[in-house]
């Protein structure tokens, strides 16, 4: 998405802007010249209807699904660059184990995931700080080493893996959700109160470090807090409907 003429942003540039469409999604990233770095995550079959061709199917699918987009992009602009930039896909890897014998893989080799989580250089850092809080541990022992590595740092790359997935739904369709919306200003008011004991999911995952499997177990712990206290709200709503209405009706 180009930037206006005088090189300024088209929309607010401190912002991840997305467009929801429940089974995909545009997005915008902003960069430092004004402009906005575009994406299109979709199922292979929305890209094969189009006939990238026809400039008139390119703007149709726009027009149809982001109609606010076109104008901002540009209608030639928008053609020019949905030809130009090839699709491609996204992949998330899970195996184990990761060593055999004093040779170890590490980083997106092991564990590649999807990129909704932004999550995929951390994981690699944090393989390089485990294996060498292990080779210290180990005495430099590589064999011990990598066997444990392999053991324990498995149940935090799957985890991560999937908990970048589940970002891209949470991202593509339960944004849409009213519910949804929600439960996002209940973790922020219960944050807020008990800001050691109840963390977002997001904030877990981005800017703490609690290790990823953790993080599954405590979201987890909180949807189960979270599912009582709306099931004791309701039943007391509920329970003083019942009185009000025995005694209007005395």
């Amino acid at each position: 998405m180009p930037a206006n003429l005088d090189g300024s942003y088209k929309m607010k540039k401190n912002y991840l802007h997305i467009w929801p469409r429940h089974t995909f999604m545009l997005i915008a990233l902003p960069n430092p010249d004004g402009t906005f770095t575009c994406t299109l995550f979709a199922p292979v079959q929305i890209f094969d209807a189009i006939d990238s061709d026809s400039e008139d199917e390119i703007i149709d699918f726009f027009e149809r699904e982001f109609p606010d987009s076109v104008d901002l992009f540009g209608r030639d602009n928008l053609v020019e660059n949905y030809r130009a930039n090839p699709i491609g896909s996204v992949v998330s890897i899970k195996c184990s184990p990761y060593h055999c014998s004093k040779a170890v893989i590490i980083g997106d080799a092991a564990h590649a995931m999807v990129p909704f989580y932004g999550q995929g250089m951390n994981a690699g850092f944090e393989d390089c700080t485990v294996l060498h809080e292990l080779f210290e541990k180990h005495n430099g022992n590589i064999g011990s080493a990598l066997e444990e590595y392999s053991a324990t740092r498995h149940p935090d790359a799957t985890a991560i893996c999937d908990l970048a997935m589940y970002n891209y739904v949470e991202m593509r369709s339960h944004v849409l959700s009213r519910t949804f919306l929600i439960r996002k200003r209940i973790d922020n008011f219960l944050n807020w109160l008990m800001p050691r004991t109840f963390i977002p999911l997001y904030t877990m995952v981005a800017f703490t470090n609690i290790p990823y499997h953790e993080v599954v177990s405590r979201r987890q712990w909180q949807d189960k807090v979270i599912g009582r206290c709306t099931s004791v709200f309701g039943l007391t709503i509920l329970a003083g409907s019942v009185v009000a209405a025995v005694c209007v009706f005395r």
